[in-house]
């Protein structure tokens, strides 16, 4: 009687990772994805200027990452809609065109970041920028054209498994364990300067970013998830959380071994990281390298795919992967032009491919307190959410971050106008 007991909770187990394995993917692609190139050279900066002491901040943005997107699970599920749609219908036009316009600007200059990123990463291998442009151009259009949705998200998900480079890249130079310890603990070593706020304001830009919200939840919808799948949701979304945040992670500690000195060290780029790390140990500075552009291919693919989402939505195009060009031909359009739009700035002689990577972390942190005011007040709807809308707990955490990021970027634009102030 025991043996059969055991025998059907293994089937159910088993029954239910099936489901699981089914339906996981939006959330650990959206989380895993902003691991962009961006973010990679974030993270590859703060280890190489502070050392290990931001580990313990980083940790801390992986719940909540979990806290925000989890919201875009239950909107998207509920209400079968996207974020850009859920907005105009709840608020109006003015603030529908508000948001898309915010989304918009970020998400270019995003989606430059990762060009950036990639012809950085394969530079370094001697591939020439232009080839990069075109051939990513080509292998984006190739993944998004093949007419169906849990195709794209399976191919995906290949090179989200690839971000996870960082870990034993990391492992293998024997970083300083006490030293990690160290950095688990809160505080500011060097003081609440102007680059710590810089700092602190890119790494939540690159952890929590307005196209996160629009990404996650018309990828639910166009997945075709209901009220049932919440559950399962939260769990892709929270596996996604702890993937992301390792990444960093071992990211910050990579750099921080291995580039961190007394008074700290300016590392302009990710590629750069790698350039001076391949000189002493190829094999850690190819894996940076390899890593820095699959973060850049990944968030390209998402963000590219959040705008082109967010437009058909508003402007009424048909706008699913599971629709083929000649089914979805503006959405589509639309999705050609942002990655030639973007691969023609990486090409331009003199751009300021550097300056933009940094402070397009910094603007999206600035412009997300809005996106998650809209985000919260949709969720507590309750004709629009039902049993679905937020708890009490619920509200006070997503005010809190609101409440935080709001206050940091205060902080930042002081410390900016009156530096003296934070010396």
């Amino acid at each position: 009687m025991g043996s059969a007991s055991y025998y059907y909770k293994y089937r159910r187990f088993i029954k239910w990772l099936r489901l699981y394995l089914a339906l996981a993917g939006p959330g650990i692609i959206v989380m895993v994805a902003d691991n962009d190139a961006g973010g990679i050279t974030t993270y590859a900066a703060t280890g190489a200027k502070f050392g290990f002491s931001f580990l313990w901040f980083i940790l801390l943005l992986g719940p909540v990452a979990y806290v925000v997107q989890e919201m875009t699970v239950r909107l998207g599920a509920v209400t079968k809609r996207g974020h850009a749609e859920a907005i105009f219908d709840a608020f109006g036009p003015f603030w529908g065109w508000f948001s898309l316009i915010d989304l918009g600007i970020v998400d270019f200059l995003t989606l430059v970041t990762e060009f950036i990123g990639m012809t950085a990463a394969l530079k370094i291998f001697g591939v020439p920028p232009v080839v990069t442009v075109i051939g990513v151009s080509i292998l984006m259009s190739a993944i998004v054209m093949q007419g169906r949705y849990w195709t794209w998200e399976k191919i995906v998900l290949v090179f989200c498994s690839l971000n996870l480079i960082y870990i034993p890249a990391a492992l293998i130079i024997h970083p300083d364990v006490s030293a990690i310890t160290k950095g688990l603990i809160p505080g500011f070593p060097t003081g609440l300067t102007n680059d710590v706020f810089f700092f602190l304001m890119a790494n939540i830009g690159t952890t929590i970013a307005p196209w996160m919200l629009f990404f996650q939840q018309s990828s639910v919808v166009d997945k075709g998830m209901t009220e049932k799948d919440i559950l399962f949701g939260k769990l892709d979304t929270a596996s996604g959380a702890l993937f992301t945040v390792l990444v960093a992670a071992f990211c910050i500690i990579l750099t921080a071994t291995l580039l961190h000195k007394p008074g700290g060290a300016d590392i302009e780029s990710a590629a750069a990281a790698a350039s001076a790390i391949m000189v002493h140990n190829p094999f850690v500075g190819s894996a940076l390298a390899i890593g820095l552009f699959d973060a850049g291919l990944l968030g390209a693919i998402c963000i590219s795919l959040a705008s082109s989402w967010a437009m058909g939505e508003v402007f009424g195009w048909a706008h699913s992967i599971n629709n083929k060009p000649s089914e979805a031909p503006m959405f589509y359009v639309f999705y050609f032009l942002s990655l030639i739009g973007a691969g023609i700035i990486v090409l331009l002689p003199g751009s300021p491919l550097v300056l933009i990577t940094l402070f397009v972390q910094v603007i999206a942190v600035t412009l997300l307190p809005a996106a998650l005011v809209f985000l919260i007040l949709l969720l507590n709807n309750e004709e629009l959410m039902g049993k679905y809308k937020n708890t009490l707990v619920q509200n006070i955490l997503g005010f809190s971050i609101v409440f935080i990021i709001i206050i940091l970027s205060t902080l930042y634009a002081l410390s900016v106008v009156f530096p003296e102030l934070f010396r």
